[in-house]
């Protein structure tokens, strides 16, 4: 999944940098099982002027798909 999520990102992103890392460890017994959490560092001139909100937006976007059936919870610190 990091690796669909990665990939995803760049084709959509072209970022300078980006960082996936599965963070399901952390959250073992919460809701959502069996999906899950990530978290997303990522770096592109196309976030370039754009709010946070309308970052997440973005990035929610391009994982379409994925966020209604494999990813419980993504944490984005996108700039």
């Amino acid at each position: 999944m990091v690796e669909q999520i990665r990939a995803r990102l760049a084709a959509a992103f072209a970022p300078s940098e980006l960082e996936v890392v599965d963070e399901g460890h952390k959250h073992i017994g919460h809701a959502g099982e069996g999906k899950g959490h990530y978290h997303v560092r990522i770096v592109s001139p196309a976030f370039a002027g754009v709010l946070p909100i309308k970052r997440h937006r973005m990035v929610y976007a391009a994982l379409d798909g994925l966020m209604s059936h494999d990813i419980h919870a993504l944490s984005i610190d996108a700039k």
